[in-house]
């Protein structure tokens, strides 16, 4: 995919990590590689430009050299302030969507963008999704692709209180990108220091 053809991304970071103690949960290593830098390596080739949404210091991200989006709204309202401020981000870029992903999933597909873009519905939202063992369909709402257009319905929404993803897109109509879950689930993201061992495990 050319750069040309590449719509924004967005690395979902703002969320509070207490499952793993607090602080960045990105920012600990996997097989000695921090969760961030796998994500970036993943997202690099299929988005540009990409931005990562983060609260608090930004100097702590001052190596990437990439732009860092805080929530726009208080009170840590959820991956959907990181989605309507990576929309604001992309419409000074004069971009029609971005694509997002969340900070704590190291095996994601490498051909997210492209399958999201496919999947879209007539709103241009769309949600990634993969079926477990028992063919039971799981939406991934912190991947998707989102329309700059939808931005101020989203921003009211969010204002008016709604926090659930899904509750969002589906009314919108969002289509969904399906993965194969064999012989791991590819959104697999890290909560806890039992998930990071099971992590080294599949990089093994």
């Amino acid at each position: 995919m050319s750069r040309h053809d590449r719509l924004p991304g967005v690395i979902l970071a703002g969320g509070q990590a207490t499952r793993m103690g607090g602080g960045d949960k990105c920012l600990r290593r996997v097989a000695g590689k921090r969760l961030i830098d796998m994500v970036i390596d993943r997202l690099a080739p299929q988005c540009a430009p990409i931005a990562i949404n983060a609260n608090g210091d930004p100097s702590r991200w001052a190596e990437f050299d990439l732009p860092v989006l805080a929530d726009s709204l208080p009170d840590h309202p959820g991956p959907l302030a990181g989605v309507l401020v990576g929309l604001d981000w992309a419409a000074g870029l004069g971009a029609r969507a971005i694509v997002t992903v969340a900070a704590d999933t190291p095996f994601f597909p490498r051909d997210l963008a492209a399958r999201l873009k496919r999947a879209a519905a007539a709103s241009g939202l769309a949600l990634a999704a993969s079926r477990d063992e028992h063919g039971r369909l799981w939406r991934h709402p912190t991947f998707g692709l989102w329309p700059v257009a939808l931005r101020e319905d989203l921003r009211t929404s969010l204002q008016g209180g709604l926090r659930k993803i899904v509750a969002w897109t589906e009314r919108h109509g969002a289509g969904l990108a399906e993965f194969d879950s064999v012989p791991f689930d590819p959104f697999f993201n890290i909560n806890t220091p039992e998930d990071i061992a099971r992590a080294e495990e599949l990089i093994a």
